[in-house]
């Protein structure tokens, strides 16, 4: 009963965090050399973590918590050196959970540092096609969660709710005095 509690919580908490994050916004590209062609730059680095991989990491924790892989104290474990990692490792801070994001021993200071900076620690390998099994390895010893992005991405993503789409036509609805309607409830 503890565990589905601290489950429920941990879904609350990442819910609430949603909620209180803004939505990125599109800025309109004046192309003067193409008439009629409107081009939008989404500002994905609004999110507390400043990538678009933000909202990759919520949904691989959601889908990790709603499956039982992920409970109070679970290790997180991910193959990466990028956004993704410092993403993850945001969304473990906030939830309590250790995170270690393994990553080749090459990786750069500054990416280090962000996964660090967000309370993750990093496991160096010497090449980077070690990445994938000393994850695994990793998460098979300390009883933890391998998040494996590459696997779950598609399944953890609801691309209809988290797809610029509906940003779009409504900002290309709204100077054109069209109505939209998402279509995907």
């Amino acid at each position: 009963m503890m565990s589905s509690n601290w489950v429920k919580n941990a879904i609350n908490e990442i819910n609430a965090d949603h909620q209180r994050s803004a939505d990125t916004h599109l800025i309109r590209l004046p192309l003067s050399a193409f008439p009629g062609i409107q081009l939008y730059l989404k500002d994905e680095s609004t999110h507390p973590t400043g990538s678009l991989k933000h909202r990759l990491a919520r949904s691989l924790f959601l889908y990790g918590l709603c499956n039982g892989w992920i409970k109070e104290g679970t290790p997180i474990i991910e193959a990466s050196s990028g956004s993704t990692a410092i993403s993850e490792a945001w969304f473990a801070r906030l939830l309590g959970l250790p995170f270690i994001a393994v990553m080749p021993a090459c990786t750069a200071k500054r990416k280090i540092e962000q996964i660090q900076f967000y309370g993750g620690h990093c496991h160096f390998v010497e090449s980077a096609c070690e990445i994938y099994a000393a994850s695994e390895r990793l998460a098979h010893e300390l009883n933890g969660h391998y998040m494996d992005q590459f696997t779950y991405a598609e399944r953890a993503t609801d691309w209809r709710a988290t797809i610029i789409l509906p940003t779009v036509f409504s900002a290309r609805c709204a100077t054109n005095s069209i109505r939209y309607r998402d279509l995907s409830s």
